[in-house]
């Protein structure tokens, strides 16, 4: 496959594809890589769980509750993953988002478990889901003397909250869970790599960040001359700053826009 852009318009149908022989390392976390499994499964795929990431709770529960407390003083809230969602709304009064909050999403996932969850999402990216993409929205260009809560994980880009302050926006941040490296044997992957894995999906760069580490020194040379889908620009860029030579886009960390981008991959094989 030349172009390292995965063009979705080019993939007339899923009906279409056919994953015989293709192994897919999957290294979403555990609670979250069953959907994307089950559709390469589906089209006679082999999908290779190997989390690079724990998602856990907050280390201090209280504090999170503390400030969740005062989520209706909020004009708007912005959740930055599914994560955040579900470990969010778990740590709210009542496991309830208060009504009059303006909900916010980084990408079309996250819009997804909120819509599962019984919420409307009133501001969610149209083309970019990253931070980029949504303080492009017009909701977001006119913040000034707003209050806006955004909800997350340890750690993280400061690009959102850093734009928005300089919008007029006060912004405070909520860490609802916590991220973590798996302490995970590699070993067992890493000989059966050249035999199981032709196609990496990584949706983030802190999961790009923890494979590396999780691989080690005998497992890492073997990443970076696998072909890798990632989900952004960004992504992208710091793959191939960690020596990864073949490296493409999906439109998304969506399932299906994953699920098309493998399928694309395999079919220009």
């Amino acid at each position: 496959m030349r172009s390292e852009t995965i063009a979705m318009s080019f993939l007339p149908s899923t009906s279409d594809c056919n994953l015989s022989g293709v192994g897919v390392l999957v290294t979403r976390a555990e609670h979250q890589a069953t959907t994307l499994c089950r559709m390469i499964a589906a089209r006679n795929g082999r999908a290779v769980r190997f989390p690079a990431v724990e998602i856990i709770d907050p280390a201090d529960p209280q504090r999170v509750a503390e400030q969740l407390s005062h989520f209706a003083d909020y004009q708007m809230a912005v959740f930055v993953s599914p994560n955040a969602v579900l470990w969010g709304i778990k740590q709210l009064p009542d496991q309830k988002i208060p009504p009059g909050v303006a909900l916010a999403t980084v990408g079309k996932r996250t819009a997804q478990t909120l819509a599962e969850a019984g919420y409307a999402v009133d501001v969610v990216p149209e083309t970019s889901f990253d931070s980029e993409g949504l303080l492009a929205t017009p909701e977001l260009k006119d913040v000034a003397g707003k209050r806006i809560l955004i909800l997350r994980g340890n750690g993280g880009r400061e690009l959102l909250a850093d734009t928005l302050v300089e919008r007029g926006a006060t912004v405070d941040f909520v860490e609802v869970y916590q991220r973590r490296c798996p302490d995970t044997d590699p070993d067992p992957l890493i000989r059966r790599w050249r035999d199981d894995v032709d196609v990496v999906t990584v949706s983030s760069n802190i999961l790009l960040d923890n494979l590396f580490t999780m691989l080690g020194e005998a497992g890492q040379p073997l990443l970076q001359q696998t072909p890798m889908i990632v989900i952004s620009d960004r992504m992208r860029q710091h793959a191939r700053e960690l020596g990864c030579h073949e490296v493409y886009l999906s439109r998304s960390a969506d399932e299906q826009d994953l699920f098309e981008a493998i399928c694309l991959w395999a079919g220009n094989r």
